[in-house]
């Protein structure tokens, strides 16, 4: 997102920007998403959420989504809700692909299969298949996202940031196609009982679940959830249409009786029957990236910025470290700016 983003912003400052794409259709894991683009309510909000990012990258956002959210409209793509639907945060709901469509054509020139050499605006959607990869996890992100923004401004003598470790991440039912990686997400975390391999609990989820399918012992886990949690809504279905997701998609759905070990006394269950569904942590985006300042300049370990050299998308680290925010409005937020400084 944050390529086209930048790419339709410079047009319409007068530029000809290109558009290298690595991958053989545009749009990223933006094409993948459920494409609510959001912020917190407050800044103060945004820093209780993810404590190690930075104060000034984090504002901007804060700041500057909604006037985003109005542009993004002006290249005509209307969104599906106006809303998130999450009292915790602001923003809107977009058809992903219609979004990709509208901003193809707002950048113009945007040539797939093609790798870049050279850039002034890196966007090439962070490290998450490399870093899925390396730990043996599934990957909930465009296959092609491998760090090459990232290898390049290290090259070019910049500087990461903390959370080169940390990732947003979904629980699946298995590996599923890129058509299916929104509708088979498991988003009960909170309402299930969450067992590793050996029947121990895992404890409790933030609202996101993110903080908890980081923890999955080797990658994988166990939710148990009753009768009650079944009826409980997520969004626009209930917890028993996502696991009937998770069983058409061809993962493991059983009676919890079947588990090859006891079942734990647990409050989460109370009203029979007792469902297991089987799930593995998948990498959606990378956390940590690339050091910029918020005008969307790399910067090197000395802070200073590295020449005629911007970072946006997941290849920018440094926004929400520690914990967990939308990275379609950092997207949205810094391929603006980063297009603006660029031609400043």
């Amino acid at each position: 997102m944050a390529g086209l983003v930048a790419a339709a912003r410079a047009r319409e400052l007068g530029a000809a920007p290109v558009v290298y794409e690595k991958g053989d259709r545009p749009g990223g894991s933006m094409l993948l998403s459920s494409g609510v683009i959001w912020r917190h309510r407050t800044l103060d909000d945004f820093r209780a959420e993810c404590p190690g990012g930075e104060p000034a990258l984090q504002e901007r956002i804060v700041e500057e989504l909604d006037d985003a959210l109005d542009w993004l409209e002006s290249l005509g793509v209307e969104p599906v809700r106006r809303a998130t639907g999450n009292p915790r945060t602001v923003g809107r709901r977009y058809d992903p692909r219609r979004l990709t469509e509208a901003l193809v054509r707002a950048a113009g020139d945007v040539r797939l299969g093609q790798p870049f050499r050279r850039a002034q605006v890196l966007a090439t959607g962070g490290f998450a298949a490399r870093l899925a990869r390396e730990r043996g996890l599934l990957l909930r992100a465009a296959p092609w996202s491998e760090g090459d923004g990232l290898g390049f401004a290290l090259a070019s003598g910049a500087a990461t940031t903390a959370g080169m470790d940390e990732f947003y991440g979904r629980a699946l039912p298995g590996r599923v196609p890129e058509s299916e990686l929104v509708r088979a997400s498991q988003l009960y975390a909170r309402h299930a009982l969450v067992l590793d391999d050996d029947g121990n609990d895992l404890g409790g989820a933030a609202w996101h679940e993110s903080d908890l399918v980081q923890r999955f012992p080797g990658g994988r886990a166990w939710y148990v959830v009753d009768a009650r949690a079944l009826r409980q809504r997520v969004r626009e279905r209930t917890v028993a249409d996502l696991v009937d997701a998770a069983r058409a998609a061809g993962g493991d759905v059983r009676p919890a009786a079947e588990l090859p070990f006891p079942l734990p006394a647990s409050p989460k269950l109370v009203e029979p029957p007792f469902l297991a569904v089987r799930v593995y942590a998948a990498v959606t985006h990378t956390i940590g990236g690339i050091r910029i300042d918020e005008r969307a300049r790399v910067l090197d370990h000395a802070g200073a910025p590295v020449s005629d050299l911007h970072a946006a998308g997941a290849d920018a680290g440094g926004i929400f470290t520690g914990g967990y925010g939308s990275g379609l409005a950092s997207a949205l937020v810094y391929g603006r700016i980063a297009a603006e400084a660029a031609l400043a």
